[in-house]
């Protein structure tokens, strides 16, 4: 029986919903037990989020003050360790799960799944390549630990359930001392995160400037949505590249994707084909991205917007 770790994202507070989208892939596997594990200083909170996830035989608890900070050379050895007992060891695609899991199937000796968008055996998986536009089935050897990253915007939140049972484990490793945290910097503000939100607004090159975003700011905050960007408006400078969604920045699968001044390019398309209804606001008729959005609204973007927020307005007050 297949057995599956997945390693838990999380802020040390709040559990990253990705790491649900993980159990998803792993309940796909027949017959699978799956354990969750949490690397913290402090796990409790994490822990207790992460055992509501539907689909989960327990979670496992792993505190070490050096896990604090969540540096992927610190972590790994760790889940290594507790690995030991696991036929696979997932985790999510994210900036997190690309920097942990190399490192993890390195020590482990064995190659890596990346991206897994379905499961057809518990070691035949199918991956996306070519920027989305054809699908490749792999099969890893049945004597490999399964050591993957999960594309999330593939598998749907299994939901909550009643709470899974917390154990705390134990790895005696020797942790690397040549990688240390020097400082984090992030964007302020209280909107979504981009990778996990149900409402995304995305500008493009377009825009015209970095002034011109607050545009994309004012509608997203209307609709309470996270903030994304086109490549063509990253290399422009007008946001940072943490905003960058397509196949070279984050794939995303929301509920509503609103695409601002942004042609449709096919590295962009791949990182949006997931999402549940797309609505993109362009002045050409013939942009490459109305041929997969919902709806559509050929137009300028600078009388739209405004026009839009304003009816937004009326929609939303007392």
């Amino acid at each position: 029986m297949a057995r599956v770790l997945v390693v838990a994202e999380h802020d040390g507070l709040r559990l990253n919903a990705a790491t649900a989208r993980c159990v998803a892939c792993a309940r796909a596997i027949d017959g699978a037990s799956i354990d969750v594990l949490v690397l913290a200083a402090d796990a409790a909170p994490v822990a207790a989020a992460a055992a509501r996830i539907a689909g989960l035989d327990r979670v496992l608890t792993l505190e070490r003050a050096a896990n604090a900070d969540g540096l992927a050379a610190v972590l790994a050895p760790q889940v290594v360790s507790v690995a030991a007992d696991y036929s696979h060891v997932l985790a999510p695609a994210t900036t997190f799960g690309k920097d942990l899991m190399p490192r993890v199937a390195a020590l482990l000796g064995v190659g890596q799944v990346s991206d897994i968008a379905g499961v057809e055996t518990a070691h035949r998986f199918v991956r996306p390549i070519y920027a989305g536009n054809a699908l490749l089935t792999i099969e890893v050897p049945v004597d490999d630990t399964v050591v993957g990253t999960v594309r999330i915007a593939s598998f749907a939140d299994p939901g909550e359930d009643e709470a899974a049972p917390v154990v705390a484990v134990a790895a005696e490793v020797a942790l690397p001392e040549h990688t240390r945290l020097l400082g984090r910097s992030a964007p302020i503000g209280d909107r979504p995160d981009l990778q996990s939100a149900q409402r995304v607004v995305s500008g493009g090159r377009a825009l015209g400037s970095a002034e011109n975003f607050a545009l994309i700011h004012s509608l997203a905050d209307r609709l309470g949505a996270a903030v994304g960007a086109s490549r063509a408006a990253v290399d422009a400078g007008y946001v940072g590249s943490d905003l960058q969604v397509g196949q070279t920045g984050k794939i995303i699968a929301p509920d509503l994707y609103v695409a601002v001044g942004i042609s449709g390019a096919i590295q962009h398309l791949t990182g949006i084909r997931d999402a549940r209804t797309i609505v993109a606001i362009n002045k050409d008729p013939d942009a490459p991205i109305f041929e997969i959005a919902d709806i559509g609204l050929v137009g300028d973007l600078f009388a739209c917007l405004p026009e839009l927020n304003l009816a937004l307005d009326g929609a939303i007050s007392p």
